[in-house]
């Protein structure tokens, strides 16, 4: 296959990929995952490059395309209003030359079986290049946020002061961090053996195993990944291990473990001195805890189990400690999930505060007197955090926040909240967390 035809075969695919997440609603990982072994391995790269940064920019790239088209594309032709998102992101941020853009983006058309819309992707292209639309400043805040409105102003309404380093966060790329088991290794002692193997790095002094990469690799280019001795977890997930277990305790529960990162961690800090049980409703994502597991060499209970319905599964010895690392709306980790904003809606978060209202509830029951609960999400919304935890604590006679850190040196970079902290996306690099620690009296 020539050069410019495996070109357009990717962009084709990257239009397939862009365009089941935009219609047909199905993640962004689904998608690729679907999609992405039509391409040559030396190019998926790129693919996931054009894919990641045309839903990153999917508002902008669509306010685009309406001044460029005199009318929009049909519904059954939505690959195509996908693929000229594709090319147009490639025009406005990319280094790709623009003739090898709009060429091998033409020729992707007959590739999606739609040889008569070719010429009309060229002249728009070429159009946009000519007339420099990029340059022409939106007063439409999608386009010039690239949110979708509810969200712009949730994040308005609950970070007024930070909300627009949240939304230009959001659409930032995210940095590679790792997570050294520091129980083999001293992060220093790792560097250097990065830097052994010609891939640079620094350490995190915030916290004692973390390590962020310049530049993204493959898990496999990483010096002891297989043997466990490293593995890939953002800064802000890191602060949860040592934050549950500074409180002391052997029995220990991860109420929703998969897939397996924060556990591992548990295990790695803890070792022979604690008790883990992880905990998961699905059974498939359990399977990938157990992975991850033997690639660290450790080991737990797991159990899978729904765990809002303790009667099915728990046996009745209190824990010491519980992890509630609860699903939620993911709108702290969208740098890496850009699909997020175009699949997320406000009665999501409705559903999602629900059920974490339950597992909260649910599960304080199963904590001893004296034990601690670190109630996590990777959401940036009050609605799913200070809301959850704030009434909760008012409702239950047994609970209190634990409102001391498990050291100084983190507290630079989480904002103080009513009921917790929040790790805001972008500082320091760092994914969105929130964090509060419930305490129960002895």
């Amino acid at each position: 296959m020539s050069r410019d035809r495996q070109g357009a075969r990717l962009r084709a695919t990257a239009a397939e990929v862009v365009d089941a997440v935009v219609t047909s609603g199905r993640s962004l990982d689904a998608a690729l995952s679907a999609h992405e072994s039509r391409v040559a391995n030396e190019d998926r790269a790129l693919l996931r490059l054009l894919c990641y940064g045309t839903l990153r920019r999917h508002w902008r790239l669509q306010s685009w395309i309406a001044q460029l088209l005199d009318q929009p594309l049909k519904r059954k032709d939505s690959v195509i209003n996908a693929l000229l998102a594709i090319g147009l992101y490639q025009l406005s941020d990319t280094r790709i030359p623009d003739h090898a853009a709009v060429s091998q983006t033409v020729e992707a058309s007959r590739l999606l079986r739609r040889p008569k819309l070719a010429g009309l992707l060229n002249a728009v292209m070429r159009r946009f290049l000519r007339e420099n639309v990029a340059a022409v400043v939106s007063r439409d805040p999608e386009a010039v946020y690239d949110h979708p409105q509810w969200l712009i102003d949730a994040i308005a309404s609950d970070w007024p002061r930070h909300s627009e380093a949240i939304l230009a966060a959001n659409n930032a790329r995210a940095p590679m961090w790792l997570r050294v088991d520091t129980s083999r290794v001293t992060a220093e002692e790792y560097l250097q053996r990065l830097q052994e193997t010609g891939l640079a790095a620094e350490r995190f002094d915030v916290l004692e195993g973390a390590v962020k990469l310049a530049e993204p690799v493959s898990v496999d280019t990483l010096p002891g990944f297989s043997d466990g001795l490293v593995s890939v977890q953002d800064a802000a997930a890191q602060l949860a291990a040592p934050w549950l277990l500074k409180g002391g305790g052997r029995r220990v529960l991860d109420a929703c473990a998969a897939p397996g990162g924060k556990s591992g961690h548990l295990l790695e800090l803890g070792g022979a001195e604690i008790d883990l049980t992880c905990l998961d409703s699905d059974a498939k994502r359990l399977k990938a805890v157990e992975d991850n597991f033997a690639r660290l060499r450790r080991s737990a209970t797991l159990v899978s189990a729904d765990a809002s319905t303790p009667q099915t599964w728990w046996d009745g010895a209190a824990f010491d400690a519980i992890l509630l690392d609860a699903p939620c709306s993911a709108t702290g980790v969208i740098r890496r999930h850009p699909d997020i904003k175009l699949l997320r809606r406000p009665s999501d978060i409705r559903s999602l505060a629900n059920l974490q209202r339950s597992l909260l509830e649910s599960l304080w029951p199963l904590l001893a007197p004296g034990g601690r609960l670190l109630y996590v999400t990777c959401s940036v919304l009050a609605a799913e955090n200070d809301e959850i935890v704030g009434p909760f604590i008012e409702a239950t006679a047994d609970a209190c926040e634990d409102d001391a850190l498990q050291n100084n040196n983190i507290r630079d970079v989480m904002q103080r909240t009513a009921c917790g902290f929040q790790v805001l996306p972008g500082t320091a690099e760092m994914d969105g967390f929130y964090y509060a620690c419930l305490e129960k009296a002895g």
